[in-house]
Parts: C-alpha cells; structure tokens; sequence
C-alpha cells in the first residue's frame, strides 16, 4: 500500500505578507490557483495505484485548518499527527515510517512537501510509479527535477548510473547532493546535462528508511522511536509527546539519510514543478497578460511590464513599473523590486525583531468554529466581525479585562451569558459584562455573523479563560 505523507509544518516567510504563522502560505487559497496549495497537492494523489488516506504532520497552531480543509475535500480518515515543535523532515518522515510500519510491514511513504505547485499530474503520476518500481528493489526515491535554467535558489542532485527500469524515465543512481550553487556554478550545472533540482519529495518503503535511518542517524531513529511509542491518540488528532520530541536533533532527510545511503535512487520529473518559495516563483508558475503581468483582485496600472500585482482588500494602482512585486493585504502592504523576493524573508526577520503582529497573524483570523476579523482599534476598544460556521460554538469563557456586545447580522446564535440563555435573530443584541461566563452556538443550517465591540483596558486575545471547549483548547 502507497501512504501519502504530507508534511504541512513551515511559515512560508518569503510569501509574507499573505503568509504568516498562523495562516502559512500552503492553506493560503492564491488567487491563480484553484484550491490552497495543501488541498492541491492532496488532490493530485487521487487514482495512484493502492493510495491510502494521508499522514499529515503539522504544529498545533495549523491542526484545525489542516482537519478543515481535509474535510473540504472529503478525507474524514486521514491522521493528522501533531509536531510539539519543529525539527525539519528526517524526525517527522521518522515518526510517519514507524506509524506506517507498525500497520502495513511493507507499507510505502510518498513524502511530500504540502506547499508544491505541478502542472502535469499525469507526468507526476508517471513518475511515482517509476518511483515504486525502484522501492520496490530496496531504492530510497528521491524525485529531481528537470531543470529549465541554472537556478541559484535549489540544492541540485547529481545524477550516476541509469538503474534498471522498465520506465521510460530512466531512473538513476544518485552520486551527490550538493548545496545551492552560485550563478556560475548553476550554468555548469545546466550544460553538464547530469544534474537536477532537489524537489524534497520522496519514495521508499516504511522498514528500509527506518533501517538506514538507524544506520546512519541513529540518535534521531531512537528518539522518533521513544516518541512514537508514547504517542497519544484523540478523535481527531494523534500528538507526539514534546519531551521526547523535543530532544531529538534537528536535520533534514536529505542531511540525516540520502546523502549517506548508498540506496539512493533518484527518478527525473519534468512537470511544471515549482515550490512557490517566493513572490517571483509565483510570478513565473502563472499565465500573463500581454504585458507581462500577473494581476488579481482590484487592479489598475499604466505602463506596467513583468510585474506580479495582488490586491486584497482595496484598489491598487500602479504606474510607469517594471518588474515588481506589489502584495496588498488589509494590515500590510508589500513593495519589492521582483529580482530581490528572495529578500522579503528579511524584512520578516525585521518585523519579528520589532514584536510587530502582522508578522504572526492577519487581520481574518481562522478558529476551528469559523473565523473573526478586526474591523476597527483605537485606545480601550475593538470592533470584530465573527463568522460562527453551522453546528460550532464559541468555547465557554470569561475575560478579566473587557466587556463585550454582540449584534447578529446574519443567522440566528444561542448565546449564554451567566445564568441565562437567549436566542438572537439578526439585529438583535446583548451586552456581556467583564467577567461573565458566556458562550456563543450555531445551532443552524446557515453561518452565524456577529459584530463584536469589545471595551476595556486590555483587548488581547490572551485574555480568555475557558470552562468548557468542544476543540480541546483548554490546556
């Protein structure tokens, strides 16, 4: 059986300010792209050969948008296995080999990165199968990608040897990986013929990898070990105990496995990939007006060539522009000349060194029951908009620091408020004193919208004590 494991983890900081801590950029639904970049790479994984329900690893912060967009799309048996803290691929690819192995002895991983973009799914699925057929004769699979100029921002495969295959694409043994090179080197790289892009998916069989991994990384297959066998079960999530997880060395599966093993096999994939690292990988990935231009939302420019313009909440002009990046969200617009993306991850470092928020969340926030959005804040008040999704509810709270009105705009919400229930319909309201119990239900078919005002000395979100949470929020 094929076991796709989707590594979900990740920030995304080169794709600020769309992407941020709480929504990184593969949840993110970009306006060229037909689904989030996560739910795509679920959804090109459909008709592969004995395919399973996948093993997502992700951090407790993203748990309720990964189980929301899963169940979008119809997976209600795939396991999300949630990281205590990240320690790059090698521990979590280690930890879904021995769940994998522990259930099917001659199970296959299909590890992939969940914020990939590819064009030809058939080609991509030519390639897995080849992918298979080399696993299946002891190989760790990594797929390379063709590459179609000498890029500087990849770490390159260099390939040996043609293995024996019934495939057309002529899998390969794997010589050397090899760091991200310089322009120069990248060209030689291009015109030698023998080298590809390191795409960081791959294919192997659950016991092989765990047996090179206790070969060559051998205090980090002991630590997943540990960590695994006190991992602990919930109807919806699977968590890996901190205190083991915690002390595992942090490495990549390329660093801790593939550069060592001599098993390495690597299978050449030429179908329109791209990992969207940046704003002009997206600038490249999409199609073009006649200007050169990738353009979205309300957008109007004059005299602009090969720019990517984004608009998300307000007109955006721009004129007399060449080769630009222009991001605009509610809380943050982004300038950049389009040579320099790569940058914008230090602009990122900046605004984390300032405590600034907009490095961590947007002004829509996402919770397991729907979503808020911040309207308005001045000195002692804020004003939300709440979207309750059907059948959810608020946790059971109370704050220390401010008091609150909610007026229902759309559907109609339980609310609870000390002692008392109380249904409201749309303009209808109630005000919760500072300190009151109160809870907030959708008992409907239809979205609950409310407008929050909040006021009191203190408006963080850090301010709730909760009593009672159907979304295991209270610890």
């Amino acid at each position: 059986m094929l076991y796709p494991v989707i590594l979900a983890g990740g920030t995304g900081t080169r794709l600020w300010p769309l992407s941020r801590a709480s929504l990184p950029k593969q949840f993110i639904h970009f306006p060229e792209q037909d689904s989030s970049l996560f739910q795509n790479t679920l959804q090109r994984l459909r008709d592969l050969p004995q395919v399973q329900s996948p093993i997502v690893l992700c951090g407790s912060e993203q748990r309720f948008l990964v189980a929301e967009q899963l169940r979008q799309l119809g997976y209600d048996d795939a396991v999300i296995l949630l990281e205590p803290v990240g320690r790059s691929t090698a521990p979590a690819v280690a930890i879904a080999a021995q769940w994998v192995k522990a259930r099917d002895p001659e199970g296959e991983l299909l590890v992939l990165p969940s914020d990939h973009s590819i064009r030809d799914v058939a080609e991509f699925h030519r390639a897995v199968l080849t992918g298979l057929e080399q696993s299946a004769q002891g190989k760790l699979v990594t797929f390379g990608i063709v590459p179609g100029s000498p890029e500087t921002g990849y770490g390159y495969i260099k390939s040996g040897d043609t293995l024996n295959s019934s495939s057309e694409l002529k899998p390969r043994s794997v010589e050397q990986f090899v760091e991200k090179p310089d322009e120069e080197t990248a060209k030689a790289y291009l015109a030698e013929g023998c080298y590809l892009w390191n795409s960081g998916m791959f294919l192997f069989r659950a016991d092989a990898l765990l047996a090179e991994m206790a070969e060559h990384a051998a205090d980090i297959n002991k630590s997943c070990e540990l960590a695994y066998a006190a991992l602990t079960s919930g109807p919806d999530f699977q968590k890996i105990p901190e205190a083991e997880f915690a002390a595992c060395r942090s490495e990549s599966i390329d660093y801790a496995v593939m550069e060592k093993t001599s098993a390495a096999a690597v299978v050449p994939l030429d179908a329109g990939w791209s990992d969207l690292g940046a704003w002009d990988s997206l600038w490249e990935s999409e199609e073009k007006d006649s200007n050169d231009n990738v353009l979205s939302g309300d957008v109007v420019t004059e005299g602009v060539r090969g720019s990517y313009i984004q608009s998300r909440s307000r007109l955006v002009a721009a004129v007399g522009l060449d080769d630009v990046v222009i991001v605009e969200s509610p809380d943050a617009v982004l300038v950049a000349d389009k040579a320099r993306s790569q940058e914008v991850k230090q602009i990122v470092a900046q605004l984390q060194g300032k405590q600034r928020p907009e490095v961590d969340t947007h002004t829509l926030v996402h919770r397991p029951w729907g979503s808020f959005q911040s309207l308005a804040a001045g000195s002692g008040y804020q004003v939300k908009h709440i979207v309750v999704n059907p059948g959810a509810a608020l946790s059971l709270q109370m704050h220390h620091h401010r008091a609150e009105h909610w007026t229902v705009i759309k559907g109609k919400g339980l609310v609870t408020c000390g002692e008392q229930e109380q249904e409201l319909q749309v303009n209808e309201s109630i005000f919760i004193p500072l300190g009151a119990k109160h809870r907030l239900v959708n008992k409907e078919q239809e979205v609950l919208e409310v407008i929050e005002v909040q006021v009191g000395d203190y408006l963080g979100e850090d301010d709730i004590v909760r009593f009672e949470d159907r979304y295991g929020r209270m610890s």
